[in-house]
């Protein structure tokens, strides 16, 4: 079972490649996706932030408030410390189990791990493949305020936040770059495939 970590910063066009090799077959394992539900209501992981961090960050629903949690940790260092010594364990669990189901489902499954904080947190992993989507920094701003909203300010400051390009191409085997047109990406996209696919045939 190939195991391949997929990266990229914000707007970089990583969900595209992630939905692209779902389409051809891949078991796509969303980081974000099992982040949320490790934090449902009632969850251990809820209940530590909510201890770590006060009632604030805790909805009238009982969900976690996110905005109210990223208010406190955003540009924080050490408070995003804290909270990812809450978060990335649970997380490494959850994500083992899918994985390991994954494979228990068919053994000659591909799985892609969507994981935005590869570098952060996961680079050390037993990985058969790491794959960064790419697109310059000032391009996924300029995405960031066409296609989501953001102010110029506030996408600037989001991807500042994030690990450096320099950091996520230094861990990769194979860059997808995703400053040309969407077909260009898929393109991209199917030739890695092809790659993946003769790669563990052979």
């Amino acid at each position: 079972m190939p195991l391949i970590a997929l990266t990229g910063g914000i707007a970089s066009g990583k969900s595209t490649i992630a939905r692209r090799l779902a389409e051809h077959g891949a078991v796509v394992v969303d980081a974000d996706a099992i982040v949320r539900d490790v934090q449902q209501p009632g969850s251990p992981v809820l209940e530590a932030i909510a201890a770590e961090f006060g009632a604030a960050v805790i909805a009238d629903d009982g969900s976690l408030d996110r905005a109210a949690l990223g208010a406190m940790v955003f540009g924080d260092a050490e408070a995003l410390r804290r909270l990812n010594a809450i978060v990335h364990p649970a997380v490494l669990v959850e994500s083992q189990r899918r994985f390991e189901a994954a494979l228990a489902a068919d053994p000659a499954a591909v799985v892609v791990y969507d994981v935005p904080l590869l570098v952060e947190a996961r680079v050390d992993d037993p990985w058969d493949l790491i794959v960064v989507a790419h697109a310059p920094a000032a391009q996924r701003e300029a995405r960031l305020v066409h296609e989501r909203g953001l102010d110029a300010a506030s996408a600037h400051a989001r991807i500042a936040s994030q690990v450096s390009d320099e950091k996520r191409l230094a861990i990769a085997d194979v860059v997808i770059d995703t400053a040309g047109t969407l077909e260009q990406t898929l393109q991209r996209t199917d030739a890695l495939w092809e790659r993946i696919r003769t790669d563990a045939s052979a």
